[in-house]
């Protein structure tokens, strides 16, 4: 259900549902927006850590439609950019036609199966664990970028940490039902009510609205996958963000 969830969005608009805060993309302002992340939210890691990019290969998770993949292919020899809709996929393709040291990646939903384990250099994802059904499928995929990552390779990823619910007694239940139709693929139905609601019918079910992951749980899961954590920050809110190197001497 991921993956129709997610062409339904691409077809619908992208650009929009990638990044949520703006409605009047066009892909010069998509791709620029996409560079000021990477200098804003990745070069800052790369500094702060003295890592450089030069001639390594690299892994982005959730790639979209290429908005943040355009600025790492200028910088990373090889990028392997995964998404689990094809349809993300093919329009990413068509925004980025000369970028030849792209190597674009369906993913099945539950793994990075096509990349060999000790590959990659570095591993990102950005705006995407947060709407993994379940905690589980989260961690999933977080020991899936280890895997895949060289020993001393570095990973920087965002999940959402919020313990608390956001919404009233209200909203809770009309999103649980929401949710309940979408679980029980009743897509339709789900969208029906969601849009009933006044909320817009593309959000409906639980590839947006993810699980919230609890900080000490990632950090088990990391350390269990040969992931040494350096820095972790914003815990308890939607934007956590988790730098760290996978540990010398476990690649197996």
């Amino acid at each position: 259900m991921m993956r129709r969830d997610w062409d339904d969005r691409a077809r619908k608009e992208a650009f929009h549902y990638i990044a949520t805060w703006r409605q009047d993309w066009d892909p010069d302002s998509f791709f620029r927006s996409g560079e000021e992340d990477y200098q804003r939210l990745v070069e800052v890691f790369f500094r702060r850590w003295q890592w450089q990019p030069d001639r390594k290969a690299m892994l982005e998770l959730g790639c979209g439609a290429g908005r943040m993949t355009r600025s790492f292919a200028r910088r990373f020899a090889c990028v392997y950019a995964c998404d689990i809709s094809p349809e993300m996929l093919r329009r990413a393709k068509t925004l980025l036609p000369a970028a030849d040291n792209i190597v674009w990646l369906q993913g099945d939903g539950k793994s990075l199966a096509g990349v060999g384990a000790n590959s990659v250099d570095f591993v990102f994802s950005y705006i995407v664990l947060q709407h993994m059904p379940t905690e589980a499928l989260a961690f999933q995929y977080v020991r899936e970028m280890l895997r895949v990552l060289k020993p001393e390779g570095a990973f920087l990823f965002q999940f959402n940490s919020v313990r608390e619910p956001t919404m009233n007694r209200t909203g809770r239940l009309a999103w649980g039902v929401v949710d309940a139709l979408w679980t029980i693929r009743m897509n339709r139905a789900s969208r029906a009510v969601a849009s009933w609601m006044g909320w817009d019918p593309e959000l409906a079910g639980k590839s947006w609205r993810g699980a919230s992951v609890e900080v000490d749980r990632m950090l088990e899961v990391l350390w269990s996958a040969e992931g040494a954590v350096q820095e972790m920050s914003g815990a308890g809110t939607p934007m956590t963000w988790c730098w760290g190197m996978k540990r010398a001497g476990n690649g197996r």
